[in-house]
């Protein structure tokens, strides 16, 4: 039996900030404003640009591009590198105004959150629209004047960015039931969040060539041909606006992973790297009361080439030295040891950590776990790196604090839930 379009009122909202790296350098540097401006992973001309301005896309500038590239789109381009403190300040501050209106916020990424007023339809007295202008003047007067977002209201997570996609920058769009044929009507495949190349392919290769014709394909033709399993179940759930995308997974790993600005192979440099990775991912490891029984560790070579190793061990690993020894005895199994241009580090297999008693008869792993729980303490009061690991001096602008684009994991212990 065919499934009909979900009909019920739309609950589900989805903010995206515009241009979000690039605008809050805006917003904080007011000669930046009204400019082309990139922020970029470094400034040298092979940078990657992470965020274009609103008036840097205008000339074309793209995420992914290289520093060079843009400047040949736009001479006057400005450069700037990321300011981790000064974006994660704008998310929680977002986040806060978005607990206003309903106890239900998950953040997507660090510039994107979905707000669900399911179940609280009883308690609104305006509209979805009008707490969504609201929220976009409230970005305006309590965060900054030049920052704006995009938003999409929808009867699932996935029509709601699908609207906030519509009409960027500073749009506010709303799918129903009544205007998603019409929406559909005007997107490509690829415009479909979660429909990348490859699917596209699939798709074709089945006579679907458009968002229309892919919901009106039968359910047995995207589940048993097309996806070949239950994916295909999903997004016949998905295009109709039915919910299947509010799932939490927990937790399985920490990580964290370095671009090197000058590529090398020296051990010295590496080991230092190395420890500071296992620095900051063991600090959001105890933050989280848990500890890890394997570590993998991944290389990216100059000449293009790639490695990787995962090793689990017996005893749990939960400070830096711990989780240091592990990496580097993994990283020293290499085949052959070549210039790397990226390093990756991981703990997987987490468990709850132990808690250690005081005791006159410590061990000397219980003594360290000591240490590094009072070091964390410190770290926490008077901020990162006031005390670390003498390995580590002089690293101050080595492995630089970075945003990962596809989580807020590493926020979950700076604001409230």
């Amino acid at each position: 039996m065919e499934l009909q379009i979900n009909k019920n009122n739309p609950t589900i909202m989805h903010i995206d900030l515009n241009s979000c790296f690039a605008t809050v350098e805006q917003q904080a540097n007011m000669h930046l404003r009204g400019k082309p401006v990139v922020v970029a992973a470094y400034a040298t001309p092979s940078g990657c640009v992470v965020s274009p301005s609103i008036e840097a896309k205008q000339y074309g500038i793209r995420v992914g591009m290289t520093v060079r590239d843009a400047r040949l789109l736009c001479k006057n381009v400005m450069v700037r590198t990321p300011d981790p403190p000064l974006v994660r300040d704008v998310h929680i501050k977002f986040k806060k105004i978005f607990k206003d209106y309903s106890p239900n916020v998950y953040p997507r990424s660090i510039d994107e959150a979905v707000i669900d007023f399911t179940g609280m339809e009883s308690y609104l007295n305006r509209s979805l629209v009008e707490i969504g202008k609201e929220i976009k003047q409230r970005l305006r007067s309590e965060i900054g004047e030049w920052i704006s977002c995009s938003l999409g209201i929808g009867s699932n997570r996935f029509l709601a960015k699908t609207a906030a996609s519509l009409k960027k920058p500073d749009g506010l769009e709303i799918i129903t039931d009544k205007n998603l044929r019409d929406v559909y009507k005007r997107l490509t495949l690829i415009d479909l969040c979660g429909i990348n190349k490859r699917f596209e392919a699939r798709l074709n290769a089945n006579g679907i060539f458009t968002p229309l014709e892919f919901l009106d394909a039968p359910l047995s033709l995207l589940k048993n041909q097309v996806f070949q399993s239950i994916v295909g179940y999903y997004w016949y759930l998905r295009l109709r606006g039915w919910e299947i995308d509010d799932v939490i997974f927990a937790r399985k790993s920490f990580g964290q992973d370095y671009a090197l600005g000058k590529a090398t192979k020296d051990p010295h440099e590496l080991a230092q790297i190395m420890m500071k990775l296992c620095e900051k991912m063991g600090r959001r490891l105890r933050k989280a009361g848990k500890a890890a029984l394997g570590i993998h560790v991944a290389c990216l070579y100059y000449d293009g080439t790639f490695w990787h190793r995962g090793r689990k061990f017996q005893t749990e690993m939960l400070t830096v030295f711990e989780l240091y020894r592990k990496a580097l005895y993994v990283f020293n199994q290499q085949p052959e040891k070549k210039v790397i241009v990226k390093i990756s580090i991981s703990c997987y297999d987490l468990i709850p950590s132990k808690k250690s008693q005081a005791s006159l008869f410590d061990f000397p792993e219980v003594k360290e776990r000591k240490v590094s729980t009072a070091l964390d303490a410190i770290n926490d009061k008077y901020g990162e790196y006031v005390i670390t690991p003498g390995l580590m001096l002089g690293m101050k602008d080595l492995v630089i604090d970075r945003i990962a684009f596809g989580g807020v994991k590493e926020l979950e212990n700076l604001y409230e839930n």
